[in-house]
């Protein structure tokens, strides 16, 4: 059984804050100064009970109050203690959070954004503490001050004023079984090593047995490596370890129970479930190969799996935008559904994307969204650092719906850097439409090509539907037919290479693909061979397709050589792009082995 752990699933903790109602509030958005003091109602905790906690001294892993002083409620740049009351009418599962003297007070209606967090630095407590756990976690006052919790920049609606928390800290169980040469496992001793000691955390840590053989333990966010010992077991004059095959990913905010056999000649691992922080169920389910491993120091997540394609894009569409992916293994998607990574130009990816060389297969989009690809929307106006790189992408099947859908085999809207990636199998979108990209912006596309069937409404390219502002492409070329199904009413710009190319220079560039279109429009109609419309400087670049116009509409004193098979022959267009290439210091060569020319890196 495999063992990297990762469900990105954290329990949270619900504060209710309660305040006067909007009936005894003055007229108008703004309150009366310093007449409603915020008070904080405090429930949601974890309704599991640890027996052996009477009186409990830390909320969050017994789901009590009991015990619990003051926390810490940070609104703006002030931080101020706030005092708990735990009531007992239910338990001590409820609380209220109050301030005597100088309180926060109600100033208007309008939503406030605070953060909040336990336990308190005393030394500083305008500043959330980092998560630091025990190194020996056996008696249950030091397993509950391992935890800590916090809600961060979290909007407060003054309608429905509550406050989520989540932990910072993963929970790990261990339950012990006796395996072979052992009837009973009592008496074990059990510790996690080969842990972080990031901010001074410990590397091992002494497990509190919580029931009968299950032992538990509190621990910073991290991955403990595969191959690593990661379980301990001291019993009956022995030392055994449990070492897992994969990354052990430990979440904040997750549970990982771990059922463990102890046999005289080690561990052996019977099953594993990850949910919530309560209980472990729920959400729990069967620990599975997450398709990829990770690794804190660069931010890198590498993929050797579909499932592991998906987790990472899941990741990024979460958030994680600025990760780095790096491909280990080809990569079939035939029969599974993608979501683009980086949906729209807020959720960008920003990070960078390594291919290494490998192949994605059977990638398959149908979706009524505005971008679409193996990423949506790649880089923004903020991070053109984006790149994607290396990169083989076969068989895929993208049709993008929208009225204005940005629809490319790599990216549907790119302001990143696009290098040595090919594609083959159909792309359809609107506005436009390529066969690497839908849209380049700003950066460069080089050392890339497409055989795809590229069909658009109005942008439409072999490479690229629409180059604009500081694009430029360089050694880059399309051999698949382009279908424009003309919008009756926009103008149109379509080519063998690009429709619409307004970048800074396209350079040692060819296209082959014949370009066909269907149906009139009463704005301009600009078709070619090699490009739709130009407004830049095009050098050294050919075409050999059904038109006999390269360039449908061209604002340059610049052109583009169509090949004829006898003044100008493939051979002679691979000498002149590679003069080019040359003397632009490029280390892309054209070679010609077959009918048509190939590209390496020199």
């Amino acid at each position: 059984m495999r063992h990297r752990l990762f469900i990105p699933v954290a329990t949270a903790l619900l504060f209710a804050l309660a305040a006067c109602t909007q009936d005894e509030l003055a007229d108008g958005s703004r309150l009366s100064k310093e007449e409603y003091p915020i008070v904080i109602h405090a429930t949601g905790l974890s309704v599991e009970a640890t027996p052996q906690a009477a009186p409990s001294t830390r909320t969050t892993v017994d789901g009590d109050w009991q015990g619990v002083i003051s926390v810490a409620l940070k609104m703006g740049d002030a931080v101020k203690e706030y005092t708990v009351t735990a009531t007992d009418a239910d338990g001590y599962k409820s609380a209220t959070l109050s301030r005597e003297n100088d309180p926060y007070y109600w100033i208007s209606r309008n939503p406030i954004t605070v953060s909040a967090w336990w336990p308190l630095d005393d030394t500083d407590i305008t500043q959330m503490p980092v998560v630091k756990v025990a190194e020996d976690q056996s008696k249950l006052a030091d397993f509950q001050k391992s935890d800590f919790i916090a809600a961060e920049n979290r909007k407060v609606e003054f309608n429905n004023p509550t406050l989520e928390f989540n932990h910072r800290t993963a929970r790990v169980a261990i339950e012990l079984k006796p395996g072979t040469g052992f009837t009973s496992v009592a008496g074990a001793t059990v510790s996690l090593v080969s842990l972080s000691a990031d901010n001074g955390n410990p590397t091992a840590i002494k497990t509190y047995n919580a029931s009968g053989n299950t032992y538990e333990a509190l621990t910073a966010p991290q991955t403990v490596a595969a191959g690593k010992p990661f379980v301990k077991v001291e019993l009956g004059g022995g030392t055994f370890y449990f070492r897992p095959q994969n990354n052990v990913v430990l979440e904040a905010g997750s549970r990982y129970k771990y059922t463990v056999n102890v046999n005289t000649t080690g561990l052996t691992l019977e099953g594993c479930t990850i949910g919530s922080w309560a209980d472990g169920g729920g959400e729990s389910g069967a620990a599975e190969d997450l398709g990829y491993i990770y690794d804190s120091n660069t931010n890198t997540y590498t993929v050797y799996n579909a499932d592991g394609l998906m987790n990472v894009a899941e990741l990024v569409n979460g958030g994680k935008t600025d990760i780095n992916i790096t491909l280990d293994k080809n990569i079939d998607l035939t029969g599974k559904d993608w979501t683009p990574i980086g949906t729209d130009y807020d959720n960008a990816y920003t990070g960078t994307f390594d291919g290494g060389g490998h192949t994605i297969t059977g990638l398959t989009v149908t979706t009524n969204d505005e971008y679409a690809g193996l990423f949506g929307y790649l880089g923004n106006f903020n991070n053109g650092a984006a790149m994607v790189k290396n990169v083989v992408m076969e068989g895929i099947q993208i049709t993008c719906n929208h009225r204005l859908g940005y629809a490319g085999g790599v990216a549907g809207f790119s302001w990143g850097t696009i290098e040595n990636c090919s594609v083959s199998g159909s792309i359809s979108g609107t506005v436009s439409v390529g066969g690497v990209v839908g849209v380049q912006r700003d950066h460069p596309i080089t050392g890339c090509s497409s055989s795809a069937t590229v069909k658009g409404t109005i942008n439409v390219g072999g490479v690229a539907g629409q180059t604009i502002f500081g694009a430029t492409l360089t050694a880059c070329y399309a051999t698949g037919n382009v279908i424009i199904e003309i919008a009756p009413t926009q103008n149109i710009s379509g080519g063998g290479l690009v429709g619409f190319n307004d970048g800074i220079s396209l350079l040692s560039c060819y296209a082959t693909g014949n370009v066909t279109s269907t149906g009139s429009s009463t704005g301009y109609v600009h078709i070619g061979g090699f490009l739709g419309d130009n407004y830049t400087t095009v050098t050294a670049c050919y075409w050999k397709n059904n038109h006999e116009q390269g360039i449908g509409y061209n604002r340059k004193s610049t052109k583009a050589t169509k090949v004829d098979g006898s003044v100008v022959t493939w051979q002679k267009a691979v000498d002149a792009m590679n003069t080019a290439l040359q003397n632009a210091g490029s280390e892309w060569r054209y070679e010609l082995k077959g009918a048509l020319p190939t590209l390496r890196k020199q």
